[in-house]
């Protein structure tokens, strides 16, 4: 019996030691194996890393893994704040928010910059609108220096906006009234016909109240109407703008009440025909002179205004003379004489004609004088005649006797003492010749004797 036992525990033990090494013998097998997988998927993914062809997807693929890591933890970051943008709006005008009728203001800024933060969507309805404002509110503000926070008002939900600077210095003043003449000014006189001259303007009021500060109303110097010509040819009534000026001539800011006053303008075209004269400049050359010119306008049209046209009876158109070598229609250009506000014609055509020239002296011509003084005797030990020669074609100079001859000597600047004088001839150009007297000057003395009769004179 006990020898039965034992044989049993032996070939027991046998049985397990067999499960064993089956057990272990399975275990060896599936290490084998998987690490055999191990080493075959790790040749494939060091095949597939440094495979050159794969290099820059990998290099993506790692950056967008560490980028994910990095940012992982703060949620907030990586799907919000990323996507926010901003923008600038420059020389935003600053809305102040006052009673203009009561207070004048100065600011110390004009105008500011706002910045916008929002996402993209939020930002482009923003700078699409102009349903926004930045503003400096006065309403609870008195007299003197104050600074202002800025607001920026009504921009759209989603967009933060800040303002730079975000405060202004605003100076407020309390304005009072005061009554001014009104003067004028014509404006747009381009844009008005020049053969129009305008007369005085009648106002409907001469007088208006300007409300400002009284340091501001301290440097109106003169109000003024502007009014506007342009295209009148006739009387014309308008409400002209009136302006307040600085005694520089500039632009005051101030409140004018009325802001324009009517005024009525007459429009008048004054005239007056008078001759044109030619005056040659210059010798012809070649032993030749002027036989005759005839114009194509002998008078001309003048408009001007009145008291211009009074003194004016001619009009004076040169040439140069010098240049003419035979017969020569020429056009001259007629230069606007002082004060007139336009001409008929602007240019004369003249047909000029030339002939021999010839001389012919006319004696015992009388010596005058012009700006005599009373204050002096006039004495000389010469004669006070001289000869004139004549100069032009036969035509010309046959029409010339000592009646159309002017000569004299000025005595214009000189004082007592003794002198040689310049004897002038005038030149007549109208007459086509030329005047040359044989004597150049005359010795004259001066003498201060108040007390000696005028009739003692030379030339009298």
């Amino acid at each position: 019996m006990a020898e039965r036992n034992s044989k049993d525990k032996l070939e027991l033990a046998e049985k397990i030691a067999s499960q064993t090494r089956k057990v272990t013998k399975k275990y060896e097998d599936v290490e084998s194996m998987i690490l055999h997988v191990i080493r075959w998927f790790s040749t494939a993914i060091d095949r597939f890393l440094f495979n050159p062809k794969m290099g820059g997807a990998i290099s993506l693929i790692l950056a967008i893994m560490i980028y994910g890591v990095v940012n992982y933890s703060d949620e907030k970051s990586l799907f919000g704040t990323a996507y926010l943008q901003s923008t600038t709006l420059r020389d935003q005008p600053i809305v102040v928010d006052y009673n203009s009728d009561k207070w004048e203001i100065t600011v110390s800024d004009e105008t500011c910059e706002v910045v916008l933060t929002g996402d993209a969507s939020s930002l482009s309805m923003q700078t699409s609108s102009s349903n926004y404002s930045i503003v400096a509110d006065l309403s609870n503000l008195s007299s003197g220096t104050h600074t202002v926070k800025l607001q920026a008002k009504d921009f759209i939900s989603g967009v933060s906006a800040t303002v730079n600077p975000s405060d202004v210095t605003v100076t407020i003043k309390e304005k009072v009234t005061a009554n001014y003449s009104i003067g004028y000014d014509f404006i747009n006189m381009a844009k008005m016909d020049s053969i129009y001259a305008l007369g005085t303007p009648t106002f409907e009021s001469t007088r208006v109240a300007i409300r400002a500060s009284e340091d501001t109303l301290s440097t109106v110097a003169f109000v003024k109407a502007l009014i506007d010509v342009s295209g009148q040819t006739g009387v014309f009534e308008q409400d002209a703008q009136l302006v307040a000026y600085d005694q520089h001539g500039n632009p005051v800011k101030c409140d004018i009440k009325p802001e324009t006053v009517k005024v009525t303008v007459p429009v008048t075209s004054p005239k007056k025909e008078i001759q044109v004269v030619v005056e040659p400049r210059g010798e012809v050359p070649n032993n030749m002179a002027i036989e005759s010119i005839t114009l194509d306008h002998n008078v001309i049209t003048v408009y001007a205004p009145e008291t211009t046209l009074n003194r004016l009876s001619d009009i004076t158109v040169t040439f140069d003379a010098a240049q003419l070598t035979g017969d020569k229609r020429l056009e001259q250009g007629i230069v606007l004489p002082s004060n007139v506000n336009a001409l008929s014609t602007s240019r004369i055509i003249m047909d000029v004609k030339l002939g021999e020239k010839v001389s012919k002296i006319i004696e015992n011509v009388p010596i005058g004088y012009r700006n005599y003084s009373n204050d002096y005797k006039i004495s000389t030990d010469e004669t006070v005649y001289t000869s004139v020669t004549v100069y032009g074609t036969q035509t010309n100079v046959d029409k010339i006797t000592a009646a159309d001859l002017d000569v004299y000597i000025d005595l214009a600047g000189y004082t007592a003492g003794k002198y040689d004088m310049p004897i002038f001839v005038e030149q007549n150009p109208s007459l086509l010749v030329n005047f040359v007297s044989e004597k150049a000057s005359i010795s004259m003395t001066l003498t201060d004797e108040n007390a000696q009769s005028g009739s003692d004179a030379v030339g009298g």
